[in-house]
């Protein structure tokens, strides 16, 4: 199909190019009855603009800003994100496109305010954050709205925020599918725990969604009709998970499968391997390092993957786009996920 050029609407509407062109772009002042019948004619044409050819005319620099969990031992998962946006930076060399990192602590309320008024105070014109923590997420989310300054949502979501886009898994989908393999291989009557390591679960969005939607699949129906127990393990300290998971397996010795809502499956597939339990179904999230070499050993099962190499590539090119040529996005772009297991985990 033949790409629409600006003169193409200056012919058909009558108008100059020069006219034509800071109508679409919106520079200069043009007479209303001139704009929108030349909007009407774009419009009617499917006219794209050449994201390329305006951002190499420019001299501008855009200053995007990423608030994300910073990676560590225990949760390399959130190196991920990095990764697919240096990806797309390398797409974008040839523009004046700058992105500052402001990582804070998993879970830590404070760290992730502190990081983020450091954001604010650098005046960023477009923002990529992870909102993890919804009433943290919520305050930084007003003060942006209140700037004009753009957002997009990674890894988890908000709903009714002015966000420009999510871009991610359907958490409480998600938690559905693993609540799908979980019942597929489980006794009957086993029962299945479900573990949260995570300070406050209702405020940490996306373990809350998935938990949801682990739960109502059961409620729904399900072949398995035994007890399902949830469990918070504040600290991924390895004293702190076995002295919780000591209790539970006390208090519920039928337990016949575990589903681990985060990234830290391989804290809880390391207990089982210390214990030797080694017929327990365990269910999981995300392809790290750390989760892969227990997937392949046999301990974890299933991994669940939200693949965040391509939504967080994605994410700054959609910013980017919006912040040269004004475009907006659906609000929830939900990505595909990937079901791992030891015969596909190298492909």
């Amino acid at each position: 199909m033949k790409q629409v050029r600006i003169k193409d609407i200056a012919k058909l509407s009558g108008f100059s190019i020069g006219t034509v062109d800071r109508v679409l772009h919106n520079r200069g002042e043009v007479a209303a009855d001139t704009k929108e019948k030349i909007l009407k004619i774009a419009r009617e044409l499917d006219y794209k603009p050449n994201i390329v050819a305006q951002a190499l005319t420019t001299k501008k620099q855009y200053k995007i800003a990423v608030l994300i969990p910073r990676a560590d031992k225990d949760n390399s998962f959130w190196a991920m994100h990095p990764a697919g946006i240096n990806k797309a930076l390398n797409e974008l060399r040839p523009f004046k496109v700058n992105v500052s990192y402001y990582l804070f602590e998993l879970h830590n309320e404070a760290d992730f305010l502190s990081k983020a008024e450091d954001l604010l105070n650098d005046e960023p014109e477009g923002v990529i954050l992870a909102p993890i923590l919804r009433k943290e997420s919520l305050h930084i989310c007003s003060r942006l709205e209140e700037k004009g300054v753009p957002y997009i949502f990674i890894d988890s979501h908000i709903e009714n925020c002015g966000n420009l886009s999510f871009l991610g898994e359907n958490a409480y989908k998600s938690g559905r599918v693993a609540a799908s393999l979980v019942d597929f291989g489980v006794g009957a009557d086993n029962d299945i725990l479900v573990v949260n390591i995570a300070k406050d679960l209702e405020n940490t969005r996306h373990l809350y969604s998935r938990t949801r939607g682990f739960m109502n699949y059961f409620g729904e129906g399900g072949r398995n009709k035994g007890r399902k127990i949830t469990v918070e393990i504040e600290s991924s300290n390895m004293d702190t998970v076995r002295q919780k998971l000591n209790k539970v397996f006390a208090d519920y010795p039928d337990i016949g499968a575990i589903l681990v809502s985060s990234a830290k499956t391989h804290i809880v597939a390391s207990y089982l391997e210390e214990k030797g339990l080694k017929d327990i179904i365990l269910v999981g999230y995300e392809m790290t390092k750390e989760n892969l070499d227990f997937l392949k050993h046999g301990i974890i099962n299933f991994l669940i993957g939200q693949r965040p190499v391509e939504s967080s590539e994605k994410a700054l090119k959609m910013m980017f786009e919006h912040l040269t040529t004004g475009k907006t996005f659906s609000k929830e772009e939900f990505q595909p996920v990937e079901i791992i297991n030891p015969e596909n985990a190298d492909f």
